[in-house]
C-alpha cells in the first residue's frame, strides 16, 4: 500500500467537517468508506492519526503532519487539473471564488455573468462545499476570493471592507413581538433561534448581540439554506437573524415581519478576503472591481463601510493594479499610527 491523494483528501475532510458523516458527504463517499480510508492510512504510517470520540476531532502529531502535507499538496493538485482543463478549452486563467452564507445569490450570478463577458478566457469556479466556512479554504489556497461578513485573524489573508449592511430579526407576522420596532437580546431568551450550522463565533447574533448581554435562546434550529430559514420563521417555528440583503431576497412582507436588532440597529461590514499575492493578479482584481460595481447597483439598503476594528486583521487600504502592490495596513502598523 502507498500514500494516495485520496488519503489526504479524506484526512483533510475530517479536519474541516469534524465528523465522519460530514467528511463522507464532503468527498461523496459513505461513512464506512471514510473509516476504511483512515484505517488504511494509519496502517500505512503505523501510528494513530486522530483521537477517536473527541469533538472537535483532535489529531495526533502524525495526523497534524499529514494535514500539513494535505494543505500543501491538494490545492496544487486542484489547480493543476483546472489548468489542464483550461488549456483544452482555450482558457488561459482560472478564478476560484466563494460567497459566504450571508451573500445574496442574485448579485453573485449577475457578477459572474458580467465577468464572463469581460474576461472570456478565464475559467470561473464557485466551489460550494466550503460556503458555510470558506476562509480556511481561502487560507489554504483552495480559493482566490471570498466575500464574508465574519473575518478571522489569519496572517495569510487581507480584507477589504465593501459597504455596511444592517443585520435584522425576522419573525412571523402574528408573533407577539412583531408589533415592536426593534428586538432586545432578552426578547430572544424564550425563542427558537434558527441559524446556520456553523460555530457561534461566525454568527453576529451570538457574538455581537446575545453574548454581550449574557442571553441564551431557549432553543436552536440549524439549516444551511436562508430560504428554508425564512420558511421556518413564516411557519412560526422560530426567529432568525440575517442581513437585510438576504431577507430582501428570500422574504416578502406578507410572510415575515422584519425588525431591527437593538434600538439603533446593528450594522456590519461585508469584506472581500484574499491572499495579497492572488488579490493583485489582473484577472482577480478585475473580478473584484466588477463585483463591487454590481453590488452597489443591485443590492438595496447598504451604506458606507463602518470603521473597522483592526484586532489582528490586515486591511487593504488601496486597490492593487498591474504596476503596484496592494497597500496593506497590518495590525501593528494601525496601532502605531
Amino acid at each position: 500500500m502507498r500514500l494516495e491523494i485520496q488519503h489526504l483528501r479524506t484526512l483533510a475532510a475530517l479536519r474541516d467537517t469534524e465528523s465522519l458523516r460530514h467528511a463522507a458527504e464532503r468527498i461523496s463517499v459513505t461513512p464506512s468508506a471514510v473509516s476504511h480510508q483512515l484505517k488504511d492510512l494509519e496502517d500505512l504510517v503505523g501510528q494513530r492519526l486522530f483521537i477517536r470520540k473527541t469533538h472537535p476531532v483532535r489529531f495526533t502529531p502524525a495526523g497534524e503532519r499529514l494535514l500539513a502535507l494535505a494543505d500543501a499538496v491538494l490545492p496544487e493538485v486542484r489547480r493543476a487539473l483546472v489548468d489542464v482543463d483550461s488549456l483544452s478549452e482555450g482558457l488561459v486563467e482560472h478564478l476560484f471564488i466563494n460567497v459566504e452564507h450571508h451573500g445574496p445569490s442574485r448579485w453573485l450570478l449577475a457578477a459572474l455573468e458580467a465577468y464572463h463577458q469581460a474576461w472570456p478566457k478565464v475559467a470561473v469556479d464557485v466551489p460550494m462545499a466550503s460556503t458555510l466556512d470558506p476562509l480556511p479554504a481561502l487560507a489554504r489556497g483552495d480559493l482566490d476570493v471570498v466575500f464574508t461578513t465574519a473575518p478571522i485573524e489569519d496572517p495569510a489573508l487581507v480584507y477589504e471592507p465593501l459597504c455596511a449592511v444592517e443585520m435584522q430579526i425576522a419573525v412571523a407576522p402574528d408573533h407577539p413581538c412583531a408589533a415592536q420596532e426593534w428586538f432586545s437580546p432578552t426578547d430572544l431568551a424564550t425563542e427558537t433561534l434558527i441559524s446556520y450550522p456553523v460555530r457561534r463565533s461566525r454568527l453576529h447574533v451570538f457574538t455581537d448581540f446575545l453574548e454581550p448581554a449574557d442571553v441564551e435562546p431557549a432553543h436552536l434550529l440549524a439549516t444551511e439554506l436562508p430560504r428554508l430559514m425564512v420558511h421556518h420563521v413564516a411557519q412560526g417555528r422560530g426567529v432568525c437573524c440575517l442581513p437585510r440583503w438576504v431577507l430582501d431576497e428570500h422574504a416578502d412582507d406578507a410572510q415575515v415581519a422584519v425588525r431591527a436588532m437593538g434600538e439603533t440597529g446593528m450594522w456590519r461590514n461585508p469584506y472581500i478576503a484574499a491572499k495579497p499575492d492572488r488579490r493583485s493578479l489582473p484577472h482577480v482584481a478585475g473580478f473584484v472591481r466588477l463585483a463591487k460595481d454590481i453590488l452597489s447597483r443591485m443590492v438595496p439598503g447598504i451604506g458606507d463601510p463602518r470603521p473597522v476594528p483592526r484586532n489582528g486583521l490586515a486591511i487593504l487600504e488601496s486597490l492593487p493594479n498591474r504596476d503596484s502592490q496592494p497597500v496593506i495596513v497590518r495590525p501593528d502598523e494601525a496601532r502605531a499610527a
